[in-house]
Parts: structure tokens; C-alpha cells; sequence
């Protein structure tokens, strides 16, 4: 293939994979907003406060106990069939399952089945979250030059503050323009509702995307693994549990800046939801911009060495982020919020690129993705609980 013809093809494998990314990611963390603002009133009103939040976070938490199955499950069909269908149904799956969600009845309408109905749409988020993420890394970093492999797959990684920025956006508008109430009664559904537009986008971007060069190739030559999962199971389960370390010691801090953030906010230290979403907002707009640099970095200094410097500026900053937040300063709050995202993509900005080079190209999709979500039960989902 011409070079001219293959930077072309590069060009929209990346602009897919972060406007796919985007939408996947606008869609999961809309929920998790919700569950910390509006879902223990919603659909577990009646009891304390705390408690109602708790069986809200708990929803929430399903979704990250989804995504290895989700992994598990489009990561065999990834290596088996390609990358690209994959990524089709996962999005279509996701905006099905969040449109879904935003339509479920309230507890005063259908009692706890609306609580029930809002886990199986969170459920369907998990599944789709589990196998988007590797089908994204590996069409943006599979087309790339390996030189320049940690900046290219960054933008994978750039989908989730920015869809983050999506989500927070439409919340933060729907809740300026309505009233506490209104926004209770039926504003927070819209963002949800919205999400089939976005969904529609991402889909006319990614049918146009061509197979990767290292699936294909595998195809020609017949080496396409006819049991993927159980492969890279079997011969590179010690990647499985090192990448599924790397992202716990990652992604405690994600959900705690993000999700955990709004709740503890709002509720014990007295700020207004919309003050904090807008903070949470321009942290998540920051951080899409570090997130590039980061994996920039990684090209030139080594994925390894960025991350660990990621990892020790986490081993102090959270002690700061808590002394300065329980100030209750507004500017050292945000101040606060801010940097917390960026300086943690010191980990999260290489490591898509990390966890791709560990597996072989036959089992790639499987054991990054199947890697990659195990963190979700042991880190994401557990922390804002």
C-alpha cells in the first residue's frame, strides 16, 4: 500500500477509535453521574441518604463487574472475525442499552423494578465498555508506526475525558436550565436520550474504516487463532494479571476524581452539583490534552518509565487532593479537582499502547481487553463505593 494511502487510512482509524472511544465513554459515565446525583432519589428514595447512595453506587458497580465479560466475549470474536465488526456492535449495544435506561420508569411509577430495569441497562453498558476499548486500541495502534505507537493509541485513551466532558456538559446544561425539581422529574433523562444521535456519528465513522493491516495479514496467511480465549488464557495469563495490576493501581484513582468526587462533594463538604460538575468538566477538558502528551512521552522515554513516574506522583497527591478539598476553599477545590485527572495520566495516557505490546498478534484483542477489564471488578467499580 502507497504511503500517501496508508497515512489516509491511519487518519480515520484514529479519528474512529477517539470519536468512538468519545461516545462508548459519554454513555458509561453519564450513568455514573447520575448514580451519584440522581439515582438514590429517583430509584431508592425512603431511606437515609447514605444508604440510598450506596444502592445507587452498587448499580453502578454491576456495570464494571459486566466488563470482563464483555472482554471475554468480544475479544474471542475480535481475534477470530476482526476488529472493525466488533466495534460496530459494541457501539450499537451501548446506545440501545443507554437510550434504554433513559426511559425506565422511576420507583413512585413501578416500585424496585425500575431499579431492576436500570441494572440490566447497566449490565449491556458493561458488556459493550468490556469490548470496545481493546478493538479501539488495536485499529488506531495496528495501522500506526510502532515509533509513534504510544501517541497514536493515546487517542483511544483521549475518548474517556472527553466523553467524560460530554457527559458532564449535558447534565451541567440540562441542570441550568431547569429547575432542582424538573431536573428530577424528567431533565436528567435527556442527556440519555440524546446519546442515539451521537451513536449515529460514531457508526458512519466506523464502517468506513478498513480492517487493520496486522488482522489482515493473519487472515491471508491463516494464522488467525481458532480458540483465542483460551490461548492467551493458557499461554499469557501472566500478562492477564500484570495488566489487570497495572490498571488497578490506575483506575481506583479514575473513578474517585470522577464519580466519587460528586458525591463526596455535594454532600459532605456543601457544594452545589453544578459548581462541581463544572469542575470535574474542565479537569476532564485538561486531561484529553495530557493524555496525548503523556503517550507522546512514552515514545520517547518508555512506556515503562512514564508510568512509573505516574505512580509514584499517586503514592502522595491523593493525600493532597483530600487536605486541600476538605478545606472547603472554593479555589483550593478546585484547584484540587483540576490537576488530579492529568497528573494521573502519567499512568492512564501510555497504557494503551503498553498492554497492546504484550500479547501477540493473534491473541491481542482477548488478552489486553480480558487484562484490561479484570480491573473494573477489582478497582473501578469497588472504589466510589
Amino acid at each position: 500500500m502507497p504511503d500517501a494511502e496508508k497515512r489516509r487510512h491511519l487518519v480515520r482509524a484514529v479519528a474512529a477509535s477517539a470519536i468512538g472511544t468519545t461516545i462508548e465513554w459519554y454513555d458509561f459515565f453519564l450513568y455514573g453521574v447520575a448514580a451519584a446525583t440522581v439515582f438514590p432519589q429517583k430509584f431508592f428514595p425512603g431511606s437515609d441518604p447514605f444508604y440510598s447512595t450506596l444502592a445507587s453506587f452498587s448499580t453502578l458497580f454491576v456495570g464494571f463487574a459486566a466488563r470482563p465479560l464483555g472482554a471475554a466475549l468480544f475479544g474471542h470474536f475480535g481475534d477470530r472475525v476482526g476488529r472493525k465488526a466488533l466495534l460496530i456492535i459494541t457501539m450499537m449495544m451501548m446506545g440501545i442499552s443507554t437510550v434504554g435506561i433513559g426511559l425506565v420508569p422511576s420507583y413512585e411509577v413501578i416500585g424496585i423494578w425500575g431499579a431492576v430495569l436500570l441494572t440490566i441497562g447497566r449490565v449491556f453498558q458493561g458488556l459493550s465498555v468490556g469490548g470496545e476499548w481493546s478493538g479501539s486500541v488495536l485499529m488506531a495502534g495496528e495501522w500506526a508506526d510502532p515509533k509513534r505507537r504510544g501517541f497514536t493509541t493515546s487517542f483511544a485513551q483521549f475518548g474517556a475525558p472527553a466523553g467524560m466532558v460530554l457527559a458532564n456538559g449535558a447534565l451541567a446544561l440540562v441542570t441550568m436550565v431547569t429547575t432542582d425539581q424538573q431536573f428530577l422529574d424528567w431533565a436528567w433523562r435527556v442527556p440519555f436520550l440524546a446519546s442515539i444521535a451521537l451513536v449515529f456519528v460514531g457508526m458512519y465513522i466506523r464502517i468506513g474504516v478498513l480492517e487493520t493491516p496486522v488482522f489482515t495479514k493473519l487472515k491471508a496467511r491463516g494464522a488467525v487463532a481458532k480458540a483465542p480465549l483460551v490461548e492467551v488464557v493458557r499461554k499469557n495469563w501472566r500478562e492477564i494479571m500484570l495488566t489487570a495490576l497495572l490498571r488497578t493501581g490506575q483506575q481506583v484513582e479514575f473513578y474517585i476524581f470522577t464519580t466519587y468526587i460528586i458525591t463526596y462533594a455535594t454532600q459532605q463538604l456543601g457544594f452545589s452539583r453544578g459548581l462541581i460538575l463544572s469542575f470535574v468538566m474542565l479537569q476532564a477538558l485538561l486531561s484529553s490534552m495530557f493524555i496525548l502528551l503523556c503517550g507522546h512521552l512514552s515514545d520517547l522515554y518508555g512506556r515503562r518509565r512514564i508510568v512509573a513516574i505516574g505512580c509514584l506522583v499517586m503514592t502522595v497527591y491523593p493525600f493532597i487532593y483530600f487536605g486541600l478539598l476538605d478545606t472547603r476553599s472554593t479555589p483550593l477545590v478546585f484547584l484540587a479537582i483540576l490537576f488530579a485527572l492529568p497528573l494521573h495520566d502519567l499512568q492512564y495516557g501510555p497504557q494503551a499502547a503498553f498492554i497492546a505490546e504484550s500479547f501477540p498478534g493473534s491473541l491481542r484483542y482477548s488478552g489486553s481487553s480480558l487484562g484490561y477489564q479484570l480491573a473494573s471488578i477489582t478497582a473501578g467499580g469497588p472504589a466510589p463505593i
